[in-house]
């Protein structure tokens, strides 16, 4: 249970706004990534180390994304893209800080919550921009080395048919896999 819970979150988390993995889209999302991502991994983090209860787990989950993006990263390089194509996202910080609240709170699920929660949200912003400065420029790289799907503001006539992402499909399997967290950990304090 524990492997389905890390692998799906972890999934889920970098699925919830990977514009900022491609430089040519870093700076047009970088609130819509901020918004979904601290709130992915405040959800997902928290979900992990509320099941284990050891404080750690959340930093141990954000490692596991951060090898997930490095592959992923390793994937573009050996397609022939540059190293900067894909910027790797700072959650390791942010998931440290809801670690220490966990443990400074003595395990209060509801400090780690509203306090963790809080300061992802306020840290994982700051770390991103701070990362996101030290690219290359991101449009010198979106020109020369375009992605097969090109975002919105790079593509000359209307989107292609079938675009996975507009679909009702995508929507509500998304949505669905936002709602499993907190009904799953309704149905885990119930059965309690």
């Amino acid at each position: 249970f524990i492997v389905v819970v890390a692998v799906n979150s972890t999934l889920l988390t970098i699925n919830a706004g990977d514009y900022i993995f491609y430089t040519d889209w870093a700076w047009t999302s970088f609130v819509v990534f901020s918004i979904s991502q601290s709130t992915m991994l405040a959800v997902g983090a928290i979900y992990y180390m509320l099941f284990t209860g050891v404080p750690g787990t959340a930093t141990y989950y954000a490692t596991t994304m951060t090898i997930y993006t490095w592959v992923a990263k390793g994937a573009w390089f050996a397609l022939g893209y540059p190293m900067d194509f894909v910027t790797v996202p700072i959650w390791i910080p942010s998931a440290m800080l809801l670690d220490l609240t966990y443990w400074a709170t003595r395990r209060n699920k509801h400090a780690a919550i509203i306090i963790g929660g809080t300061l992802i949200g306020l840290s994982l912003p700051m770390f991103n921009m701070i990362n996101l400065l030290l690219i290359r420029d991101p449009l010198e790289i979106a020109f020369k080395y375009p992605r097969p799907t090109l975002p919105p503001y790079m593509t000359p006539i209307e989107p292609q048919v079938g675009k996975f992402y507009n679909s009702p499909v995508a929507l509500g399997s998304g949505a669905g896999a936002v709602l499993t967290v907190p009904i799953a950990a309704l149905g885990a304090k119930l059965n309690t």
